[in-house]
């Protein structure tokens, strides 16, 4: 029987997801998240949340996040963090993926084949 070979994450491409909208200003990037559903209207209405969070990236984040085109992998975008940020990236690779993790963890992108499209 053959091994079953492990995927490498480093070979995921991320893509943004249009679930939210972002924006781009002196550098900064901040995502637009809509909070939707039943308890979000609930906690709208209750005790006056908004409707829209904006979240602002840091630096890191702003330089990522606009290079996130659907096309370049993990590791390919690892590498411009490192290009643009040298020593002060390390470690590289795991910081990066953790960061990965949790943009898709909070529903701002999606590793294309890997994961379903968000709606």
């Amino acid at each position: 029987m053959a091994k079953k070979q492990s995927e490498n994450y480093l070979d995921y491409i991320p893509v943004i997801s249009e679930k939210n909208t972002w924006s781009e200003e002196n550098g900064k990037v901040t995502i637009h998240m809509v909070h939707r559903g039943v308890y979000a209207t609930i906690a709208q209405k209750v005790f006056h949340r908004p409707r829209v969070s904006h979240i602002e990236l840091d630096e890191t984040g702003s330089f990522i996040f606009p290079l996130i085109d659907g096309q370049r992998t993990v590791g390919e975008l690892a590498l411009l963090v490192k290009e643009q940020f040298g020593d002060a990236a390390e470690p590289l690779y795991e910081r990066f993926v953790k960061y990965m993790q949790i943009l898709r963890n909070n529903g701002f992108v999606y590793f294309k084949g890997k994961d379903k499209v968000p709606q």
